[in-house]
């Protein structure tokens, strides 16, 4: 064969390869609105910048009439290219083959890109869109599954890992993304369940619908699977791409430092006044956040799952750090099972990638209740203290107003090597707060006095000047500072260079033991 006619050959399969399951199911996808795998990963990547891996390789499957279906690339388009001219691995399940279900063969090109990725050191981003386990291959398919598994494992804490779902995602196909560091889901497009409608029905009875029982405004708001509930596709995409703005490539790195043109020393006078006279009152901490990052941009995570407690990504002077933050406008920034579950992943994934996390506290304590109690609040109250504890990144923590009892410790306080601590003077450091304090250290006292309100009333005053308040804690350096309000950008990001070389280590052990 002429050079010519094996450079037309190769061309043709190229052009072959790039149809996937051919022109028909293309159109079928674009009839539902959907995209195909490789117009994701063109959205997804700088423009130019993909160059694919396994573009000719097809399953070896040769019973239950498969050898007839046999497609190049098999299923899912792999490869690398960049995002803001940084190196991404990625990888497309294409549901116009096959219904993007994995084979042997679709599961070696994934596991190549993921080997690559930590070699290389840089994300691995995965665009979900599969049937499941290609059912004529059996126990090939599942072994395919689990050397994804075993992958995502190795990878944890060495290169970030973004999963989205476009499509269906079920049984073991939802433990790969499921073990990556966020997930992405698009509104009435994809869901995500072990075991589907049919099966919940003839095991349990109960009727239900996959939007219901895995949608991703379930997984978003209930279950905490989902970190982002994208609006469309292309949603999706762009929420990938500003995340990995956020991260280091790897956890040898730091994350990036943009060029930041709002002013380090821009005070903020609004914030003098934003916490209530009364101090049952709620103000939203998200205006503080807002106020005083960078150009008032707070990129949130899980905003819908256990709103009590915000976690996300901002920037300080150019410096990309996570925040995490009670929230006294929902359930007044108590902790409870989920919001400790939410903020201690998401301060693990911070440590695990050298990213400085600031806190923000107004916490009244653990939620009360059977239902927290019989759930584990206890054991999953300590995540986030664990989390807290163990991680050994700048710390930087500012209490606002209330931090009471074992919410007060578990909070980035001085006491898990919280580095640099500041209090506003409306703060409020105790055990608990003046009233519920008077009531148990004079409850009895008053019964006998002529006027027992006016009696505990006088208690809860001397309670608060003397022990509900931020100096007691500052005469023992356990805050590091009292700082006006409105300084508290310039105070955080002189904190954060101050920290810009911190050093510091935990014992030498295999791994602790997280209470799960």
């Amino acid at each position: 064969m002429k050079t010519d006619d094996q450079l037309e050959h190769l061309r043709k399969l190229r052009e072959e390869a790039r149809l996937g399951g051919g022109q028909k199911r293309i159109d079928k996808q674009h009839e539902k609105g959907l995209s195909t795998a490789r117009e994701r990963i063109d959205l997804l990547l700088d423009k130019g910048s993909f160059e694919e891996f396994d573009m000719f390789k097809t399953h070896r499957c040769r019973d239950f009439g498969m050898e007839k279906q046999v497609f190049l690339g098999d299923g899912v388009v792999t490869g690398h290219g960049t995002v803001d001219g940084r190196v991404v691995y990625v990888f497309a399940q294409d549901f116009t083959v096959l219904g993007g279900s994995l084979s042997e063969t679709f599961a070696e090109k994934i596991c190549k890109i993921m080997d690559l990725a930590m070699k290389n050191g840089a994300p691995v981003v995965g665009l979900n869109d599969s049937g499941g386990a290609r059912i004529q291959e059996g126990i090939e398919s599942l072994a395919g599954y689990s050397e994804i598994f075993q992958r995502n494992v190795m990878a944890s804490g060495v290169v970030p890992q973004i999963s989205a779902i476009f499509g269906p995602c079920a049984g073991g196909a939802v433990y790969s993304p499921a073990l990556t560091d966020f997930v992405i889901m698009v509104q009435k497009q994809s869901y995500m369940f072990l075991t589907g409608p049919k099966v919940v029905k003839s095991v349990t009875h109960e009727n239900v619908s996959e939007e219901t029982l895995g949608g991703a405004a379930m997984h978003a708001s209930r279950s905490g699977v989902v970190d982002y509930p994208a609006g469309s596709g292309d949603d999706a995409i762009a929420y990938i791409r500003r995340l990995l703005s956020f991260l280091p490539q790897n956890n040898m790195e730091n994350p990036p430092v943009l060029p930041c043109a709002d002013p380090p020393e821009r005070e903020i006078a609004a914030l003098n006044r934003i916490i209530p006279e009364n101090p049952n009152a709620a103000y939203n901490m998200k205006e503080v956040i807002l106020q005083t990052v960078d150009n008032n941009d707070f990129f949130e995570v899980k905003e819908h799952f256990a709103p009590n407690l915000i976690v996300g990504f901002a920037r300080y002077n150019g410096m990309s750090v996570g925040i995490v933050a009670n929230q006294p406008a929902h359930l007044s920034g108590v902790l409870d099972i989920d919001s400790s579950i939410k903020g201690a992943r998401f301060v693990r994934f911070c440590d695990c990638f050298n990213i400085p996390v600031v806190t923000f506290v107004d916490v009244p304590g653990f939620l009360p209740g059977t239902a927290q109690e019989f759930g584990g609040v206890i054991r999953n109250g300590a995540k986030i203290l664990y989390a807290f504890a163990e991680a050994t990144i700048p710390k930087v923590t500012v209490i606002t107003r209330k931090a009471y009892g074992g919410a007060y410790c578990v909070m980035s306080s001085k006491h898990l090597r919280g580095d640099i601590n500041y209090a506003w003077p409306t703060a409020e450091i105790a055990v608990m707060g003046a009233r519920g304090a008077a009531g148990v250290l004079y409850g009895k006292d008053a019964q006998k006095a002529p006027d027992p309100s006016a009696f505990l009333a006088a208690k809860e005053k001397e309670y608060q000047d003397a022990v509900a308040n931020p100096y007691v804690a500052a005469q023992r350096g356990y805050i590091d500072d009292i700082i006006e309000p409105s300084k508290t950008r310039s105070r955080i990001i002189k904190s954060l260079e101050l920290l810009r070389n911190k050093r510091d280590t935990n014992p030498m052990k295999k791994h602790g033991n997280i209470p799960l």
